[in-house]
């Protein structure tokens, strides 16, 4: 049975889960072209504030299925190009969305499934949670823009050492490198992503969607582009009725009512 994505919303949170447990939570083809859509969907919902993606059970996912992916190799390659991109637009439709996302990862977070969370705005990690690139251990390079999250945040000897090597990684590990935003005690990493994201999700979403925006499109901009992209976006923000209740909220001494 093939994984399925599970959708639940809490209040202005919306819980994505990743389910089939008994396999930990390994990836399907099926389940990319549904994901993508939920991220569609999520960014187009006025009621939603942020978005938590966690594994059903004891981990987070396991990455591919290594018997579908042999069984692939007797198959036209077109097919699996096909099979990656859908993939890839899972990935594109979580940096286009314009709510947080937040990583809520126990066990075992390994090939696509590691760059899945890398995927994220935000991961949460718990204690005991392991993160490995797999891939070069079978002869394979890097999906799911594992390469392209790494590369982005650390220096090349620290993603290539990830990469290469495709030992497990611990949250402490992580965390140190900045990879990992915050470690919870076992059990609770999707309870603390939850709380997080409603607050984030209380949040002013046109500034927080300017934020995700600069943040990812700083790569390959020079930092005049940058400069003018900030000053676009906070002349655009300034004007917003989100910038008004804040200020006036502000000054009042209260708690913002963002609309």
């Amino acid at each position: 049975m093939a994984a399925q994505l599970l959708s639940e919303r809490r209040g202005r949170v919306l819980l994505l889960t990743i389910s089939q447990p008994e396999a930990r939570n390994a990836l399907h083809p099926s389940l990319y072209p549904q994901a993508t859509q939920h991220f569609r969907d999520a960014a187009q919902d006025a009621g939603l504030g942020a978005i938590v993606l966690c594994g059903d059970g004891a981990h987070f996912c396991g990455g591919g299925d290594l018997r579908r992916l042999q069984q692939q190799r007797a198959q036209p390659a077109e097919g699996q190009l096909q099979i990656l991109d859908a993939l890839h637009d899972w990935v594109e439709a979580m940096r286009a969305c314009p709510l947080p996302v937040i990583a809520a990862v126990e066990g075992a977070a390994a090939g696509g499934g590691f760059s899945l969370a890398l995927g994220c705005d935000l991961l949460v990690a718990a204690e005991n949670a392991r993160f490995v690139m797999s891939y070069v251990r079978i002869g394979l390079s890097p999906d799911g823009g594992g390469s392209d999250a790494l590369a982005r945040a650390l220096p090349s000897q620290a993603a290539l050492e990830l990469l290469l090597d495709g030992e497990p990684a611990t949250a402490a590990r992580l965390h140190a490198l900045g990879l990992v935003n915050r470690v919870v005690p076992p059990g609770t990493a999707v309870a603390q992503a939850l709380a997080w994201a409603s607050r984030l999700a209380a949040g002013p979403r046109t500034a927080q969607r300017q934020i995700k925006q600069l943040v990812h499109a700083t790569r390959g901009r020079t930092q005049r582009a940058q400069l003018d992209a900030e000053r676009d976006a906070f002349v655009a923000s300034l004007y917003s009725p989100e910038c008004g209740e804040g200020i006036a909220a502000f000054l009042d001494k209260r708690p913002p009512s963002f609309p």
